[in-house]
Protein backbone atom coordinates (compact mmCIF):
# COMPACT_ATOMS: atom_id res chain seq x y z
CA UNK A 1 0.00 0.00 0.00
CA UNK A 2 2.72 2.48 1.02
CA UNK A 3 4.80 1.71 -2.18
CA UNK A 4 1.07 2.51 -4.38
CA UNK A 5 0.59 5.62 -2.32
CA UNK A 6 4.20 7.08 -2.92
CA UNK A 7 4.16 6.50 -6.77
CA UNK A 8 0.81 7.90 -6.65
CA UNK A 9 2.14 11.07 -5.66
CA UNK A 10 4.92 11.19 -7.88
CA UNK A 11 2.73 10.44 -10.73
CA UNK A 12 0.40 13.09 -9.72
CA UNK A 13 3.25 15.56 -9.32
CA UNK A 14 5.57 15.36 -12.34
CA UNK A 15 3.52 12.60 -14.89
CA UNK A 16 1.43 14.41 -17.44
CA UNK A 17 -0.86 11.59 -19.30
CA UNK A 18 -2.47 11.62 -22.12
CA UNK A 19 -6.26 12.54 -22.25
CA UNK A 20 -6.66 13.05 -18.54
CA UNK A 21 -8.29 15.44 -15.73
CA UNK A 22 -5.30 15.58 -14.18
CA UNK A 23 -7.00 17.19 -11.16
CA UNK A 24 -9.89 14.44 -11.10
CA UNK A 25 -6.80 11.78 -11.32
CA UNK A 26 -4.93 13.46 -8.63
CA UNK A 27 -7.98 13.67 -6.14
CA UNK A 28 -7.80 9.41 -6.34
CA UNK A 29 -4.69 8.67 -7.83
CA UNK A 30 -3.82 6.51 -10.71
CA UNK A 31 -3.60 2.81 -10.86
CA UNK A 32 -0.72 1.31 -11.20
CA UNK A 33 0.36 -1.63 -13.53
CA UNK A 34 3.21 -3.78 -12.60
CA UNK A 35 3.42 -6.71 -14.70
CA UNK A 36 1.62 -8.61 -17.42
CA UNK A 37 1.19 -12.26 -18.92
CA UNK A 38 -0.68 -12.96 -21.71
CA UNK A 39 -4.25 -11.62 -21.26
CA UNK A 40 -3.78 -10.40 -17.94
CA UNK A 41 -2.32 -7.49 -16.08
CA UNK A 42 -1.78 -7.17 -12.61
CA UNK A 43 -1.96 -4.00 -10.73
CA UNK A 44 0.52 -2.72 -7.52
CA UNK A 45 -2.22 -4.08 -5.16
CA UNK A 46 -1.99 -7.48 -6.63
CA UNK A 47 -5.33 -7.78 -8.63
CA UNK A 48 -5.46 -9.53 -11.32
CA UNK A 49 -7.58 -8.17 -14.29
CA UNK A 50 -8.29 -9.24 -17.90
CA UNK A 51 -7.06 -6.83 -20.43
CA UNK A 52 -10.56 -6.94 -22.81
CA UNK A 53 -8.92 -3.85 -24.37
CA UNK A 54 -5.34 -5.16 -25.45
CA UNK A 55 -3.59 -2.69 -23.64
CA UNK A 56 -4.53 0.09 -25.90
CA UNK A 57 -5.93 -2.21 -29.31
CA UNK A 58 -2.42 -3.18 -29.59
CA UNK A 59 -1.15 -6.13 -27.37
CA UNK A 60 -2.41 -8.62 -30.31
CA UNK A 61 0.24 -11.56 -29.21
CA UNK A 62 -0.59 -11.31 -25.82
CA UNK A 63 1.84 -10.32 -22.77
CA UNK A 64 5.14 -11.80 -21.82
CA UNK A 65 6.43 -12.78 -25.23
CA UNK A 66 9.85 -13.89 -24.76
CA UNK A 67 10.37 -13.96 -28.02
CA UNK A 68 10.01 -10.56 -28.81
CA UNK A 69 12.12 -9.33 -25.85
CA UNK A 70 15.09 -11.36 -26.94
CA UNK A 71 14.50 -9.95 -30.48
CA UNK A 72 14.62 -6.60 -29.25
CA UNK A 73 17.69 -7.09 -26.41
CA UNK A 74 20.04 -9.20 -30.16
CA UNK A 75 19.27 -6.38 -32.22
CA UNK A 76 20.45 -3.19 -29.96
CA UNK A 77 23.33 -5.19 -29.23
CA UNK A 78 23.89 -4.98 -33.43
CA UNK A 79 22.35 -2.13 -34.37
CA UNK A 80 20.35 -0.25 -31.61
CA UNK A 81 19.68 2.32 -33.88
CA UNK A 82 20.99 4.19 -37.02
CA UNK A 83 18.85 6.82 -39.38
CA UNK A 84 17.34 6.43 -42.63
CA UNK A 85 18.57 9.99 -43.79
CA UNK A 86 21.65 10.38 -45.81
CA UNK A 87 21.18 7.50 -48.11
CA UNK A 88 21.33 4.71 -45.86
CA UNK A 89 19.36 1.83 -44.29
CA UNK A 90 18.84 -1.08 -42.32
CA UNK A 91 18.09 -4.54 -42.29
CA UNK A 92 15.50 -5.05 -40.50
CA UNK A 93 13.89 -2.29 -42.12
CA UNK A 94 14.18 -3.36 -45.25
CA UNK A 95 13.05 -6.83 -44.64
CA UNK A 96 9.87 -5.70 -42.58
CA UNK A 97 9.27 -3.20 -45.54
CA UNK A 98 9.03 -6.57 -48.16
CA UNK A 99 7.04 -8.36 -45.75
CA UNK A 100 4.29 -6.04 -45.26
CA UNK A 101 4.14 -5.51 -48.32
CA UNK A 102 3.26 -9.44 -49.14
CA UNK A 103 0.74 -9.41 -46.39
CA UNK A 104 -1.13 -6.24 -48.24
CA UNK A 105 -0.81 -7.66 -51.97
CA UNK A 106 -0.51 -6.57 -55.26
CA UNK A 107 -1.61 -3.39 -55.31
CA UNK A 108 0.91 -1.99 -53.23
CA UNK A 109 4.70 -1.32 -53.61
CA UNK A 110 6.12 0.69 -50.73
CA UNK A 111 6.10 1.57 -46.80
CA UNK A 112 7.06 4.36 -45.04
CA UNK A 113 7.87 3.94 -41.58
CA UNK A 114 6.99 6.18 -38.71
CA UNK A 115 6.64 5.33 -34.63
CA UNK A 116 3.13 6.12 -34.43
CA UNK A 117 -0.40 5.82 -36.32
CA UNK A 118 -0.55 9.94 -35.62
CA UNK A 119 2.86 10.26 -37.24
CA UNK A 120 1.71 8.04 -39.89
CA UNK A 121 -1.21 10.19 -40.64
CA UNK A 122 0.70 13.23 -40.62
CA UNK A 123 2.54 11.29 -43.64
CA UNK A 124 -0.71 10.84 -45.14
CA UNK A 125 -1.54 14.27 -45.69
CA UNK A 126 2.28 15.45 -46.84
CA UNK A 127 2.02 12.61 -49.48
CA UNK A 128 -1.57 13.07 -50.51
CA UNK A 129 -0.66 16.51 -51.28
CA UNK A 130 2.66 16.05 -52.36
CA UNK A 131 1.32 13.26 -54.98
CA UNK A 132 -1.61 15.91 -56.69
CA UNK A 133 1.02 18.75 -56.87
CA UNK A 134 3.49 16.18 -58.90
CA UNK A 135 0.96 15.71 -61.56
CA UNK A 136 -0.15 19.23 -61.81
CA UNK A 137 -3.20 19.70 -59.58
CA UNK A 138 -1.84 21.50 -56.45
CA UNK A 139 -5.45 23.07 -55.96
CA UNK A 140 -6.28 19.45 -54.95
CA UNK A 141 -5.65 19.14 -51.12
CA UNK A 142 -9.08 18.72 -49.61
CA UNK A 143 -9.19 15.63 -47.38
CA UNK A 144 -12.87 14.57 -46.48
CA UNK A 145 -13.11 12.71 -43.14
CA UNK A 146 -15.81 11.42 -41.18
CA UNK A 147 -17.15 12.68 -37.77
CA UNK A 148 -16.35 10.81 -34.32
CA UNK A 149 -13.75 9.38 -36.24
CA UNK A 150 -10.00 9.08 -34.49
CA UNK A 151 -6.41 9.28 -36.85
CA UNK A 152 -4.31 10.31 -33.78
CA UNK A 153 -3.73 13.09 -31.60
CA UNK A 154 -1.15 15.24 -33.27
CA UNK A 155 -2.23 18.62 -35.02
CA UNK A 156 -2.91 16.70 -38.56
CA UNK A 157 -4.34 13.61 -37.30
CA UNK A 158 -6.64 15.41 -34.55
CA UNK A 159 -7.91 17.54 -37.45
CA UNK A 160 -8.82 14.64 -39.78
CA UNK A 161 -10.21 12.54 -36.92
CA UNK A 162 -13.76 14.27 -36.09
CA UNK A 163 -14.22 14.50 -32.09
CA UNK A 164 -15.48 17.61 -31.13
CA UNK A 165 -13.49 17.80 -28.02
CA UNK A 166 -10.07 17.65 -29.93
CA UNK A 167 -11.12 20.30 -32.00
CA UNK A 168 -12.49 22.38 -29.42
CA UNK A 169 -8.49 22.30 -27.79
CA UNK A 170 -5.89 24.69 -30.22
CA UNK A 171 -8.06 25.79 -32.95
CA UNK A 172 -8.97 22.13 -34.99
CA UNK A 173 -9.37 21.77 -37.63
CA UNK A 174 -7.14 22.79 -39.91
CA UNK A 175 -7.97 24.20 -43.21
CA UNK A 176 -8.19 21.52 -45.82
CA UNK A 177 -9.80 19.13 -43.94
CA UNK A 178 -14.21 18.84 -44.13
CA UNK A 179 -16.06 15.66 -42.19
CA UNK A 180 -18.94 13.79 -42.95
CA UNK A 181 -21.01 11.89 -40.86
CA UNK A 182 -20.12 8.68 -39.45
CA UNK A 183 -21.83 5.10 -40.95
CA UNK A 184 -23.55 4.44 -37.37
CA UNK A 185 -26.73 2.58 -38.09
CA UNK A 186 -27.43 2.05 -34.68
CA UNK A 187 -27.08 5.82 -33.35
CA UNK A 188 -28.69 7.18 -36.55
CA UNK A 189 -31.25 5.01 -37.78
CA UNK A 190 -32.06 1.90 -36.04
CA UNK A 191 -35.26 0.94 -38.05
CA UNK A 192 -33.65 1.37 -41.26
CA UNK A 193 -32.69 -1.33 -43.39
CA UNK A 194 -29.29 -2.17 -42.31
CA UNK A 195 -27.69 -2.39 -46.11
CA UNK A 196 -29.60 0.42 -47.61
CA UNK A 197 -28.44 2.43 -44.59
CA UNK A 198 -24.72 1.39 -45.53
CA UNK A 199 -25.45 2.43 -49.39
CA UNK A 200 -27.20 6.09 -47.92
CA UNK A 201 -24.17 6.59 -45.43
CA UNK A 202 -21.60 6.14 -48.46
CA UNK A 203 -23.46 8.77 -50.45
CA UNK A 204 -22.77 11.75 -48.22
CA UNK A 205 -19.01 11.40 -49.24
CA UNK A 206 -20.11 12.05 -52.64
CA UNK A 207 -23.07 15.16 -51.18
CA UNK A 208 -19.10 15.96 -50.25
CA UNK A 209 -17.02 15.90 -52.67
CA UNK A 210 -19.88 17.84 -55.26
CA UNK A 211 -19.95 19.90 -52.45
CA UNK A 212 -16.36 21.11 -52.28
CA UNK A 213 -15.42 20.37 -55.74
CA UNK A 214 -14.25 17.42 -57.06
CA UNK A 215 -11.45 19.14 -58.52
CA UNK A 216 -10.40 20.54 -55.09
CA UNK A 217 -10.27 17.07 -53.12
CA UNK A 218 -7.88 14.75 -52.47
CA UNK A 219 -8.36 11.86 -50.55
CA UNK A 220 -10.97 10.79 -48.14
CA UNK A 221 -9.48 8.77 -44.92
CA UNK A 222 -11.93 6.41 -42.91
CA UNK A 223 -11.14 3.87 -40.37
CA UNK A 224 -12.53 0.06 -41.93
CA UNK A 225 -14.13 -0.26 -37.93
CA UNK A 226 -14.22 2.94 -36.40
CA UNK A 227 -12.37 2.49 -32.62
CA UNK A 228 -12.00 5.00 -30.37
CA UNK A 229 -15.52 6.24 -31.71
CA UNK A 230 -16.57 3.48 -30.12
CA UNK A 231 -16.43 0.52 -32.20
CA UNK A 232 -18.70 1.77 -34.87
CA UNK A 233 -18.99 -1.29 -37.44
CA UNK A 234 -20.13 0.10 -40.71
CA UNK A 235 -22.99 -2.02 -42.99
CA UNK A 236 -21.15 -4.83 -45.39
CA UNK A 237 -22.70 -2.15 -48.30
CA UNK A 238 -20.68 0.83 -46.80
CA UNK A 239 -17.40 0.29 -47.98
CA UNK A 240 -17.95 -1.33 -51.47
CA UNK A 241 -19.77 1.95 -52.36
CA UNK A 242 -17.21 4.42 -50.91
CA UNK A 243 -14.73 2.57 -53.09
CA UNK A 244 -17.11 2.99 -56.29
CA UNK A 245 -17.19 6.82 -55.71
CA UNK A 246 -13.62 7.43 -54.46
CA UNK A 247 -12.49 5.44 -57.86
CA UNK A 248 -15.51 7.64 -60.20
CA UNK A 249 -13.75 10.94 -59.07
CA UNK A 250 -10.55 9.79 -59.05
CA UNK A 251 -9.80 10.70 -55.58
CA UNK A 252 -7.40 8.48 -53.42
CA UNK A 253 -8.76 6.47 -50.38
CA UNK A 254 -6.62 6.32 -47.67
CA UNK A 255 -7.44 3.05 -44.89
CA UNK A 256 -6.56 4.07 -41.40
CA UNK A 257 -5.82 0.35 -40.20
CA UNK A 258 -3.85 1.20 -37.07
CA UNK A 259 -6.37 -0.76 -35.03
CA UNK A 260 -7.74 -2.98 -37.71
CA UNK A 261 -4.46 -4.27 -39.33
CA UNK A 262 -2.31 -7.18 -38.31
CA UNK A 263 -5.17 -9.70 -37.72
CA UNK A 264 -8.08 -7.15 -35.38
CA UNK A 265 -10.84 -8.36 -37.86
CA UNK A 266 -9.48 -11.18 -39.30
CA UNK A 267 -7.36 -10.46 -42.20
CA UNK A 268 -3.95 -8.93 -42.17
CA UNK A 269 -5.77 -5.58 -42.71
CA UNK A 270 -9.55 -4.77 -42.41
CA UNK A 271 -9.90 -3.01 -45.87
CA UNK A 272 -9.52 -7.13 -47.11
CA UNK A 273 -12.11 -8.13 -45.16
CA UNK A 274 -14.40 -5.15 -46.08
CA UNK A 275 -14.37 -4.45 -49.64
CA UNK A 276 -11.80 -1.36 -49.82
CA UNK A 277 -8.85 -1.29 -52.24
CA UNK A 278 -6.85 1.79 -50.28
CA UNK A 279 -4.23 3.91 -51.94
CA UNK A 280 -2.68 4.43 -48.44
CA UNK A 281 -2.76 2.17 -45.68
CA UNK A 282 -2.00 3.53 -42.20
CA UNK A 283 -0.52 1.28 -39.53
CA UNK A 284 1.04 0.90 -35.81
CA UNK A 285 -0.03 -0.94 -32.91
CA UNK A 286 -0.28 -4.30 -33.66
CA UNK A 287 2.55 -4.82 -36.00
CA UNK A 288 4.88 -4.71 -32.88
CA UNK A 289 1.87 -5.63 -30.70
CA UNK A 290 2.51 -2.69 -28.71
CA UNK A 291 6.38 -4.11 -27.74
CA UNK A 292 7.95 -1.57 -28.70
CA UNK A 293 6.81 2.20 -31.03
CA UNK A 294 6.19 1.70 -34.52
CA UNK A 295 3.80 2.87 -37.04
CA UNK A 296 3.75 3.67 -40.71
CA UNK A 297 2.24 3.61 -44.19
CA UNK A 298 1.43 1.44 -46.97
CA UNK A 299 1.88 2.75 -50.18
CA UNK A 300 0.07 1.82 -53.20
CA UNK A 301 1.58 1.70 -56.67
CA UNK A 302 -0.46 4.36 -58.03
CA UNK A 303 0.92 6.67 -55.46
CA UNK A 304 4.32 5.59 -54.70
CA UNK A 305 5.23 5.25 -59.00
CA UNK A 306 4.17 9.30 -59.02
CA UNK A 307 6.20 10.50 -56.13
CA UNK A 308 9.20 8.16 -57.02
CA UNK A 309 8.85 8.26 -60.90
CA UNK A 310 8.25 11.88 -61.08
CA UNK A 311 8.18 13.55 -57.23
CA UNK A 312 11.92 14.27 -56.65
CA UNK A 313 12.79 14.74 -52.77
CA UNK A 314 9.97 14.05 -50.38
CA UNK A 315 10.56 16.56 -47.89
CA UNK A 316 9.30 14.17 -44.84
CA UNK A 317 10.68 11.93 -42.53
CA UNK A 318 10.98 11.58 -38.75
CA UNK A 319 14.31 10.65 -36.44
CA UNK A 320 13.43 7.20 -35.87
CA UNK A 321 11.70 6.25 -39.09
CA UNK A 322 12.28 2.60 -39.89
CA UNK A 323 14.08 2.63 -35.71
CA UNK A 324 16.00 -0.88 -36.28
CA UNK A 325 15.33 -1.90 -32.96
CA UNK A 326 11.24 -1.46 -33.38
CA UNK A 327 11.61 -3.22 -37.36
CA UNK A 328 12.75 -6.55 -36.11
CA UNK A 329 10.55 -6.51 -33.08
CA UNK A 330 7.91 -6.40 -35.66
CA UNK A 331 9.22 -9.23 -37.83
CA UNK A 332 9.34 -11.48 -34.78
CA UNK A 333 5.72 -10.53 -34.04
CA UNK A 334 4.31 -10.88 -37.34
CA UNK A 335 6.47 -14.21 -37.29
CA UNK A 336 4.49 -15.44 -34.06
CA UNK A 337 1.00 -14.24 -35.83
CA UNK A 338 2.01 -16.64 -38.87
CA UNK A 339 3.65 -19.24 -36.65
CA UNK A 340 0.39 -19.77 -34.36
CA UNK A 341 -2.21 -18.92 -36.98
CA UNK A 342 -3.95 -16.50 -35.27
CA UNK A 343 -5.20 -14.37 -38.07
CA UNK A 344 -7.12 -16.91 -39.47
CA UNK A 345 -8.24 -18.38 -35.66
CA UNK A 346 -9.73 -14.69 -35.31
CA UNK A 347 -11.95 -15.20 -38.60
CA UNK A 348 -12.48 -18.56 -38.19
CA UNK A 349 -12.58 -19.68 -34.55
CA UNK A 350 -12.37 -16.64 -31.85
CA UNK A 351 -14.26 -14.10 -34.16
CA UNK A 352 -17.32 -16.36 -34.58
CA UNK A 353 -17.52 -17.32 -30.87
CA UNK A 354 -16.99 -13.93 -29.87
CA UNK A 355 -20.02 -12.95 -31.88
CA UNK A 356 -21.93 -15.80 -30.79
CA UNK A 357 -21.48 -14.80 -26.99
CA UNK A 358 -21.55 -11.15 -27.60
CA UNK A 359 -25.41 -11.55 -29.46
CA UNK A 360 -26.43 -13.21 -26.07
CA UNK A 361 -25.45 -9.88 -24.29
CA UNK A 362 -28.31 -8.25 -26.11
CA UNK A 363 -30.65 -9.81 -23.25
CA UNK A 364 -29.58 -7.57 -20.66
CA UNK A 365 -31.87 -4.68 -19.98
CA UNK A 366 -28.92 -1.93 -20.24
CA UNK A 367 -27.90 -3.59 -23.39
CA UNK A 368 -28.34 -1.94 -26.91
CA UNK A 369 -26.85 -2.42 -30.39
CA UNK A 370 -24.26 -5.49 -29.24
CA UNK A 371 -22.25 -6.40 -32.28
CA UNK A 372 -18.59 -7.71 -33.23
CA UNK A 373 -16.49 -7.61 -36.23
CA UNK A 374 -13.57 -9.99 -35.92
CA UNK A 375 -11.89 -9.37 -32.12
CA UNK A 376 -13.73 -6.22 -31.82
CA UNK A 377 -16.76 -5.48 -30.10
CA UNK A 378 -19.10 -3.17 -28.99
CA UNK A 379 -22.59 -2.31 -27.12
CA UNK A 380 -24.60 0.96 -25.72
CA UNK A 381 -25.95 1.53 -22.40
CA UNK A 382 -29.37 2.48 -22.72
CA UNK A 383 -32.26 3.48 -20.26
CA UNK A 384 -34.84 1.84 -22.70
CA UNK A 385 -33.91 -0.32 -25.42
CA UNK A 386 -37.03 -0.88 -26.43
CA UNK A 387 -38.44 2.53 -26.99
CA UNK A 388 -34.51 3.33 -28.39
CA UNK A 389 -33.80 5.85 -24.97
CA UNK A 390 -30.65 6.38 -23.78
CA UNK A 391 -29.39 8.06 -20.67
CA UNK A 392 -28.44 11.56 -20.51
CA UNK A 393 -25.04 12.37 -21.55
CA UNK A 394 -24.65 14.20 -18.40
CA UNK A 395 -24.77 11.17 -16.35
CA UNK A 396 -22.27 9.62 -17.89
CA UNK A 397 -23.21 6.18 -17.58
CA UNK A 398 -20.46 4.94 -19.62
CA UNK A 399 -18.15 6.12 -16.42
CA UNK A 400 -20.39 4.33 -13.57
CA UNK A 401 -20.33 1.36 -15.56
CA UNK A 402 -16.48 1.01 -16.42
CA UNK A 403 -15.97 1.57 -12.74
CA UNK A 404 -17.74 -1.39 -12.41
CA UNK A 405 -15.73 -3.62 -14.74
CA UNK A 406 -12.21 -2.20 -12.61
CA UNK A 407 -13.46 -3.07 -9.61
CA UNK A 408 -14.26 -6.86 -10.61
CA UNK A 409 -11.43 -7.23 -12.51
CA UNK A 410 -12.10 -6.30 -16.58
CA UNK A 411 -10.36 -3.63 -18.58
CA UNK A 412 -13.46 -2.53 -20.72
CA UNK A 413 -13.26 1.17 -22.40
CA UNK A 414 -16.48 3.51 -22.16
CA UNK A 415 -16.67 5.83 -25.32
CA UNK A 416 -19.84 8.14 -24.05
CA UNK A 417 -22.00 5.21 -22.81
CA UNK A 418 -21.10 2.74 -25.57
CA UNK A 419 -18.83 -0.16 -23.90
CA UNK A 420 -16.14 -1.16 -25.97
CA UNK A 421 -13.63 -4.29 -25.95
CA UNK A 422 -10.55 -5.46 -28.32
CA UNK A 423 -8.76 -8.67 -26.75
CA UNK A 424 -5.84 -9.75 -27.53
CA UNK A 425 -6.05 -11.82 -30.44
CA UNK A 426 -4.19 -15.19 -28.14
CA UNK A 427 -7.01 -15.00 -26.43
CA UNK A 428 -9.27 -18.57 -26.11
CA UNK A 429 -12.76 -19.60 -26.23
CA UNK A 430 -12.13 -20.45 -22.67
CA UNK A 431 -11.20 -17.22 -21.81
CA UNK A 432 -13.68 -15.78 -24.05
CA UNK A 433 -16.19 -17.16 -21.93
CA UNK A 434 -14.75 -15.56 -19.07
CA UNK A 435 -14.60 -11.98 -19.87
CA UNK A 436 -18.75 -12.39 -20.99
CA UNK A 437 -18.88 -13.88 -17.62
CA UNK A 438 -17.16 -10.40 -16.19
CA UNK A 439 -19.22 -8.38 -18.57
CA UNK A 440 -22.23 -9.98 -17.33
CA UNK A 441 -21.26 -9.14 -13.52
CA UNK A 442 -19.92 -5.53 -14.45
CA UNK A 443 -23.50 -4.74 -16.16
CA UNK A 444 -25.88 -6.46 -12.98
CA UNK A 445 -23.83 -4.27 -11.12
CA UNK A 446 -24.36 -1.21 -13.37
CA UNK A 447 -27.90 -2.42 -13.24
CA UNK A 448 -28.16 -2.08 -9.19
CA UNK A 449 -26.13 1.18 -9.25
CA UNK A 450 -28.37 3.12 -11.35
CA UNK A 451 -31.23 1.85 -9.54
CA UNK A 452 -29.89 2.85 -6.17
CA UNK A 453 -29.25 6.28 -7.33
CA UNK A 454 -32.72 6.58 -9.02
CA UNK A 455 -31.55 6.81 -12.69
CA UNK A 456 -33.25 4.14 -14.02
Amino acid sequence: MTITKDIQAIDSAHYMHPFTDHKSLAAKGARIITKAEGVYIWDSEGAKIFDAMSGLWCVNVGYGRKALVDTAAKQMLELPYYNSFFQTTNVPAVKLAEKIIKLAGDNYSHVFFSSSGSESNDTNLRMVRHYWTTLGQPERTVIISRNNAYHGSTVAGASLGGMGGMHAQGGLPIPGIVHIEQPYHYGLAPNEDRDAFGIRAASWLEDKILEVGADKVAAFIGEPVQGAGGVIIPPKTYWPEIQRICDKYGILLICDEVICGFGRLGKWFGSQLLGARPDLMTFAKGVTSGYIPLGGVVVGKRVADVLIDKGGEFNHGYTYSGHPVACAVALANIEILESEGLVDRVLHETGPYLAEKYAELAKHPLVGGAETCGLVAGFVLMKDKQNHIAFDEALEVGMICRGHCFANGLIMRAVGDRMIIAPPLVTTKAQIDEMIALIYKCLDATLLDLKTRGLL
